[in-house]
């Protein structure tokens, strides 16, 4: 059953209607709806073979559907080729000429139109303003850093004045510090030239970070779309909850003797209290107790995989507002007992099915 999906706030600059494509048996995309609204930051999530890239090279017009329809601005595009399209696209490896200047590569596509020196002038001279590369136009791209022709990337997509700019993992090259900061680049940039960003990753942080709404994709299909917040807090889907974060999913026994509840419920690490065995819950409250099996330090918090004595596993995360390392270290084979409030246990789906999230009241 498909899932039903949340509308955009405003009109959808994208929609697909069961848009599904097949190569030979294989089924890379399953009849995928989906509408993304004039302006927003959108994030297409999941893992590799999820289909969120073919997704987006079907909107681009690289691929064709199999079956369904692909609509840009309410006009069906789904058979045009990609120049017919108002579309351009970042790639994660820029795809930058490096025998031109960066002048010349964000007004490559300008001079392919035939557009008039001056004008093009000026408005290479805008696009690189608006990703603060003012005064670069002279440099090679072997004189930039992986920030900054990532940047040059995106001048030269938007350069063109798209109605919707589509980012195929394009952070997914730079190192960790370069790519955070150009997360707040690449959104302050959005919000700037107020276009509709749709963004491919699969990276749960960054999608979490930039984008005004997602669809989080598994198996070809979506199996939820709402803002970062709904997402997170309140998952559809075992998949979901476990993808998106981390959390911890429990069923059976565990799951019984925990919530009093049969089915599978999820509760994230950060919401756990590490306690010791004595403490008691107040009213609300969920507790068990267990054994602080490993201990993961990383810097500003702490992961604890605590082995339950009623069996399986909880993760709790902790931070280090005053502990050191070797106090954290220490816990390990500890006793202890896990307490949480009961409202933020969550009940989920198997993947693929549709739920109404609720909190277990049991």
């Amino acid at each position: 059953m498909e899932q039903q999906q949340p509308e955009p706030s405003g009109a959808a600059a994208v929609s697909l209607r069961g848009v599904r494509k097949t190569y030979g048996d294989v089924v890379a995309v399953d009849r995928v709806s989906l509408d993304v609204g004039d302006g927003e930051f959108f994030a297409m999530l999941g893992p590799s073979g999820s289909g969120k890239t073919t997704t987006l090279r079907m909107i681009a017009g690289f691929e064709l559907p199999t079956e369904g329809e692909v609509l840009l601005n309410g006009a069906d595009v789904s058979r045009l080729p990609p120049y017919q399209r108002d579309v351009n696209t970042v790639f994660q490896d820029y795809a930058l000429f490096p025998h031109m200047s960066v002048g010349e590569n964000v007004g490559y596509g300008l001079m392919v139109r035939r557009v008039g020196k001056g004008e093009r002038k000026t408005r290479v001279g805008e696009a690189l303003e608006m990703v603060r590369l003012s005064g670069y136009e002279a440099r090679k791209p072997s004189e930039l850093s992986g920030g900054q022709r990532q940047r040059v990337a995106l001048a030269r997509a938007l350069v063109n004045r798209p109605k919707l700019l589509l980012l195929d993992e394009p952070l997914g090259a730079l190192d960790l510090k370069l790519r955070e900061e150009m997360q707040i680049e690449l959104k302050a940039i959005q919000k700037d030239v107020g276009i509709t960003f749709l963004f491919v990753t699969h990276d749960q942080d960054e999608a979490l970070t930039l984008s005004d709404r997602l669809a989080v994709f598994n198996g070809g299909r979506i199996e939820q779309v709402g803002s970062p917040a709904e997402v997170y807090e309140n998952p559809a889907t075992a998949f979901v909850a476990g993808f998106v974060g981390t959390s911890n999913l429990l069923t059976g026994d565990a799951a019984r003797a925990i919530a009093g509840a049969e089915g599978t419920f999820t509760v994230r690490p950060e919401k756990i209290h590490l306690a010791d065995p004595g403490e008691e819950p107040t009213a609300g409250q969920c507790a068990i107790n267990g054994t602080v099996r490993e201990v993961v330090y990383l810097g500003v918090n702490t992961r604890y995989i605590v082995s339950l004595d009623g069996g399986g596993e909880l993760v709790v995360v902790q931070q280090n507002q005053a502990t050191s390392s070797m106090q954290a270290l220490a816990a390990r084979g500890r006793q202890v007992r896990l307490i949480w409030d009961r409202e933020h246990n969550r009940t989920v789906a198997a993947t693929g099915s549709t739920i109404e999230w609720e909190e277990i009241s049991a």
